[in-house]
């Protein structure tokens, strides 16, 4: 496998009886092109507006299976990924992870069964705070985050730290270079 991360936007869909892959590219109102190879998938999402490079479901946390879509389409100006809207097509829990470290923008929002759980997100070059909705868990109060957010709260999140929720979530996407795929990728397209 070729992990990612850096950079860039994914979803973790948790692979609950008919969620794999295809269904998460149908969920995404994407073209399925077919399989291509890990590296070749990861680049083209990477470098593209307009493709997302899915996984077969893979082990993360929680004892879960989770199918990670990945690519600059997720987070490219005019596009929305509706993670409550996601859920519950899907009927499971889906969480949205993005980090870019030139503006420091740094976001991850959670829904399951189509109700939003948690929403965060922050802007480093100016300090906000652009969403927040319920309470932070565990994980993000390690990754440093206030159980409160009042006016005078300084928060100052960084990639890594988005990485780290996304490892207590389902997978830190970073970590799946090297290991053997239980698959090829699947590439979706925006038409």
């Amino acid at each position: 496998m070729v992990g990612f991360g850096g950079k860039q936007a994914w979803l973790a869909v948790r692979a609950d009886g008919s969620v794999d892959a295809p269904s998460v590219i149908a969920a995404l109102g994407l073209r399925d092109l077919g399989a291509v190879p890990w590296r070749d998938g990861i680049d083209l999402a990477h470098l593209t507006d307009d493709r997302v490079a899915v996984t077969p479901p893979l082990p993360g946390a929680r004892d879960q299976q989770w199918v990670l879509a990945t690519g600059r389409h997720l987070i490219r100006p005019g596009t929305t990924v509706d993670v409550v809207e996601l859920s519950g097509t899907l009927g499971t829990e889906v969480q949205f992870f993005a980090t870019h470290r030139v503006t420091e923008l740094h976001r991850w929002q959670r829904a399951a069964e189509g109700e939003l759980i948690r929403a965060f997100g922050y802007v480093g070059q100016t300090g906000d705070v652009t969403s927040w909705h319920g309470e932070p868990d565990p994980a993000e109060r390690d990754a440093g985050l206030p159980g409160v957010l009042t006016d005078e709260t300084t928060v100052l999140v960084g990639e890594k730290d988005v990485l780290a929720v996304a490892h207590a979530w389902s997978i830190d996407p970073t970590t799946l270079t090297g290991r053997p795929a239980p698959g090829p990728l699947r590439i979706g397209a925006a038409d």
